[in-house]
């Protein structure tokens, strides 16, 4: 009788404690659409020069660097990777970017293995905006620097160039599931403010929020900053994690470079981030993109590049790349 009891015991312990994971972990999973907010990091063998499947913006140029020059080494933040990898494709001859071992390799996190001859590099914002300051990488494509990242080249003694050269739009999105399609920009300011914390509060279902962040010093990180007032969460709630993820990035970077039919794109103030409302200013949260070099830099072709970047030729590639040109 008492290993019976024993028994019987231990089978309830067991489909209690199961039912409770059940109810309070899996059910409230089941219809998580968090997941896939998580941004992978973009598949850069899509962009190399000179390769006949990348899908580059090949619009030509009127500027045509030779071998032997002294060729500015572009990088760049990983949103802006299709516009400088297009301005090599376009400007620069064949055989001038080359990898450690021979070939790219995408079995890392940044594609390191460009060699350090290479014109094109992938060091991503914080490390390549280090390389600029450094002085290995030439021109670096970027968000605007963070007030960090400025301070850190003043305590350095390096002097920045910053040229706006096209306009993106910062968006939010969310998973194809979630009801809502659109938020104020108060409403944006109050999730990531621990104000709202539910869904329900903005038209959706009774679903905790889970704000998600990207890195310090990243391009889409110091636009939310900046988008912010420097004012926002440092820390999600526990058991936010349970809930429903709302993200942000930029427009191009989320729908072009790594489009997933299972997230959407958030319109603010009514406002839908298309190319057209970034183009004729409706969209709220349009902003610009930059080329940034150091003014001490000695090589002729950093300047000749850049303004061949502000001409219509430029431009056109800008837009060819999915981005938006500056306006006239």
């Amino acid at each position: 009788m008492k290993k019976m009891i024993a028994i019987l015991g231990t089978i309830f312990l067991f489909v209690t404690v199961n039912v409770f994971l059940y109810l309070t972990i899996t059910c409230r999973l089941a219809n998580n659409f968090s997941g896939t907010n998580q941004l992978k990091m973009i598949d850069v063998a899509k962009f190399l020069p000179f390769e006949e499947a990348s899908e580059l913006a090949r619009t030509g140029s009127s500027l045509k660097f030779q071998s032997g020059e002294d060729l500015p080494v572009l990088d760049g933040a990983a949103a802006l990777v299709p516009v400088y990898a297009s301005v090599i494709e376009n400007c620069y001859p064949a055989g001038t970017v080359t990898y450690e071992g021979g070939v790219f390799s995408d079995d890392n996190y940044y594609g390191e293995n460009f060699a350090p001859d290479s014109v094109m590099q992938y060091q991503n914002t914080v490390r390549g905006f280090n390389a600029l300051v450094d002085g290995s990488v030439d021109l670096f494509f970027t968000a605007h620097p963070s007030k960090e990242q400025m301070q850190s080249a003043k305590e350095k003694g390096v002097e920045l160039e910053i040229v706006p050269i096209g306009m993106e739009a910062f968006v939010f999105f969310v998973n194809k599931d979630n009801p809502v399609d659109g938020l104020t920009t108060e409403q944006i300011r109050s999730i990531y403010r621990g104000e709202i914390t539910n869904w329900k509060e903005v038209g959706g279902v009774s679903k905790m929020i889970n704000p998600l962040t990207r890195v310090k010093g990243s391009g889409s990180q110091t636009m939310m900053d900046k988008f912010m007032e420097d004012d926002m969460l440092t820390s999600r709630r526990l058991l936010s994690v349970f809930g429903a993820g709302i993200g942000y990035s930029f427009r191009y970077y989320l729908s072009g470079m790594v489009a997933d039919d299972n997230v959407k794109m958030l319109a603010v103030d009514g406002i839908y981030p298309s190319a057209e409302n970034v183009r004729n200013g409706s969209y709220p949260i349009s902003t610009k993109f930059y080329v940034v070099y150091r003014k001490d830099n000695q090589k002729g072709n950093v300047t000749r590049l850049v303004e061949w970047l502000l001409s219509e030729e430029g431009q056109t590639m800008i837009e060819a790349c999915g981005y938006v040109g500056l306006s006239d």
